[in-house]
């Protein structure tokens, strides 16, 4: 079992560059961050951070297809992989739905998994050759070629970032290095996701055993059991709205139920979205306690499913605070939560 940080980049850079730092002397596999307007640009955090590290490897988690030209990502991700010296990687997807919403991008309307098999594709093209003629659905190019090469053997992997399903679930199976699932929780959600991805490996020839299987998971860790459920609680409201409705039924929710939830959020209510958030939601949307009780949590639910990569979106009281105003005592910050799992977490996994 492998386990990461992915960072929403909203502390001062310095302090960024800090914890990133901190999960390289850890032992964490990579670093990994959102690529999302709302906040500060993880490509340049990165680069700053690259000198500063020496195993931890990099990369957005995830990057976007609608937003982001694939052969312009290319160009970025091969120059962070010869700053680190070959320890980047890619987690791409169509993006966030509520971004795009906000840009007034009719993503529903572009074929979205065909827009983002296409982009891999393209990637992949470019990263390995350096150079592109093609003239697909979504993409064109007349022998575009870039100097920025990446340095790392075997070139740049590609893994899809995923939630709905099934099709890309299988997609990811079929022709990316691996799929990362955020936001879910539950022995089903995994069950389901590993069982499709499988079967698009098989179907391609491919080796199941060999992809990377990840857990996207708004993670909190503290010695205070409640007060780390309390600010997981407050945190993941503000995402329940990007959780289509399919993947809230693998959690046992109808998505109806956390309508007022949305409304309140998009009104701009936060205490009310919060309040009406109950806590029993909270517990089955997210991977918060004790160390203890979430080394239960995944041993029980997550790796008997074939998750083999828990990638941990740790909040801590300053998120808390920037998104609701709020005060978590008895919360360690994300250096001391990094700790925390380094020790009393990752040991149960070998």
């Amino acid at each position: 079992m492998r386990f990461s940080y992915c960072m929403l980049p909203d502390y001062p850079l310095d302090e960024c560059i800090e914890i990133i730092k901190t999960a390289d002397e850890l032992g964490f596999y990579a670093a990994y961050s959102v690529d999302e307007t709302w906040h500060k640009d993880l490509w340049v955090l990165f680069a700053a951070a690259a000198r500063e590290t020496k195993q931890i490897r990099f990369g957005p988690n995830v990057t976007h297809v609608f937003l982001r030209e694939p052969t312009l990502i290319c160009q970025q991700m091969a120059t962070l992989d010869e700053l680190t010296g070959g320890r980047t990687e890619i987690v791409v997807s169509t993006g966030n739905f509520g971004l795009l919403s906000q840009y007034k991008i009719d993503w529903e309307g572009q074929k979205p998994l065909s827009r983002l098999k296409e982009a891999i594709h393209v990637m992949r093209t470019f990263l390995s050759e350096g150079a592109i003629t093609f003239d697909g659905d979504f993409f064109q190019y007349s022998g575009l070629y870039t100097f920025a090469k990446p340095v790392q053997d075997g070139g740049i992997p590609i893994k899809m970032g995923a939630m709905k399903g099934p099709r890309s679930f299988r997609t990811a199976g079929e022709i990316a290095d691996g799929m990362h699932q955020a936001l879910a929780y539950s022995r089903e959600a995994y069950d389901y996701s590993s069982g499709l991805l499988r079967e698009g490996a098989e179907r391609a020839g491919r080796d199941y055993a060999s992809l990377d299987n990840g857990a996207w998971v708004v993670t909190v860790v503290s010695e205070d059991s409640e007060a780390a459920k309390r600010a997981a609680r407050i945190l993941v409201a503000f995402y329940i709205s990007s959780m289509p409705a399919e993947q809230l039924a693998r959690h046992g929710i109808d998505a109806s139920e956390l309508a007022p939830v949305v409304e309140a959020l998009g009104g701009g209510d936060v205490k009310k979205a919060i309040s009406l958030f109950e806590p029993h939601y909270a517990e089955k949307l997210s991977l918060a306690g004790t160390p203890e009780e979430v080394v239960e949590k995944i041993k029980t639910d997550l790796e008997p499913a074939g998750v083999n990569h828990m990638i941990l979106a740790l909040s801590d009281p300053a998120l808390v605070k920037l998104f609701s105003g709020e005060d978590v005592p008895n919360v360690p910050d994300i250096r001391g939560q990094l700790k925390l799992v380094n020790e009393r977490v990752m040991p149960a996994f070998g």
